[in-house]
């Protein structure tokens, strides 16, 4: 406590005149001063070695905000700033950002509904609005393989994600399907763009037929679906931009690994007026399942001839293997709060 006093003052009253009232010899300040900064800079490396550790992990895609929450469940509180410090200008580690997208012709539109979110992001309970959208990824033969995801405003989880070689309103309504099947849901808004597949009669009349209520962004206001835009920006940052596909067969197959680490593994985080709402995964993963997609990534990784695939198993294998140790002491810790 002395030494803290002396070391708030001594440029208004000078340090040797407070090292004389309080009795203590400068050589005891400055041992003072060289221990807490040997603890700062101990303190220090350990942060970086788990900073780089979580990065080389996680296929050297995770932002500084990400690295935060992971370097937080060390035990490290680190604000958003100073994580964005180490990473980028002591560490020179930096996350993958996306390309801007190609341009395209719109069709014909069959009926255009009117905006129920404004906006408005913020959701109080899960199914209850769902958000779509379509993106592109180029196939090893050059062609376009297209992506149809369904994310849950109430935690931007995925909670149906498929790929076809076509982007039409087949694609479209099968993904709902999909996600249809997997959740209760008494009646659910699903929100998208003004494209010709969610405009479509087909697809107008399968949501009416499930009691599913439309709602459409204005045209050419990516900002009326931002959280769709948010979740293929990081689709195409942290897996897609990232990975190579001998084939269209791998590319799906890693489509679903990659979705099954972003809803169990990435934590999320939602920005609300001021503060920042940590949300962790919402489909915790049971050690059984975890032992499971072990033993099958182990099997695909022994049977595959290609390289690509082995190094993605090995990968995956390894996380796996850290959920399974993390799996009790993240369970324990969201016992009793909300789990998403």
């Amino acid at each position: 406590m002395v030494y803290r006093f002396i070391d708030d003052n001594k440029n208004i009253v000078g340090l040797r005149w407070l090292c004389n009232k309080f009795g203590i010899s400068p050589n005891c300040y400055y041992n003072y001063k060289k221990e807490a900064k040997r603890k700062y800079h101990k303190r220090l490396a350990h942060i970086f070695e788990l900073i780089k550790y979580v990065y080389y992990n996680n296929n050297c895609v995770i932002g500084y905000r990400a690295m935060r929450i992971f370097i937080k469940r060390y035990g490290y509180e680190v604000s958003n700033t100073t994580m964005h410090k180490y990473m980028n200008k002591e560490l020179n580690l930096c996350a993958v950002i996306m390309h801007s997208k190609p341009g395209y012709k719109t069709g014909k539109k069959n009926k255009i509904f009117d905006n129920l979110l404004n906006q408005n992001f913020t959701v109080d309970r899960k199914n209850k609005v769902w958000c779509t959208d379509f993106t592109y990824m180029r196939q090893p033969n050059g062609k376009f393989r297209y992506n149809c995801s369904i994310i849950d405003l109430y935690d931007r989880s995925a909670v149906a994600s498929l790929n076809s070689d076509y982007i039409n309103t087949d694609l479209a309504i099968t993904t709902l399907k999909t996600a249809l099947k997997k959740e209760n849901y008494s009646k659910v808004i699903l929100h998208s763009d003004q494209g010709v597949q969610f405009t479509s009669l087909d697809f107008v009349n399968f949501c009416k037929a499930n009691n599913i209520t439309q709602s459409m962004s204005k045209a050419g206001c990516p900002y009326d679906n931002a959280p769709m835009e948010r979740f293929y920006n990081t689709f195409k940052s942290n897996f897609y931009n990232v990975s190579s596909f001998p084939n269209v067969e791998m590319m799906d197959e890693l489509t679903m690994k990659y979705i099954n680490w972003y809803n169990y593994v990435r934590p999320q985080v939602l920005q609300k007026s001021l503060t920042s709402t940590i949300w962790e995964p919402r489909r915790m993963p049971t050690p059984e399942k975890l032992c499971s997609f072990l033993c099958w990534l182990r099997y695909i990784g022994d049977m595959s001839r290609d390289a690509s695939t082995k190094s993605w198993c090995v990968w995956w294998e390894d996380r796996a293997q850290e959920n399974l140790h993390f799996f009790d002491s993240l369970q324990s810790r969201m016992n009793g709060s909300r789990m998403i």
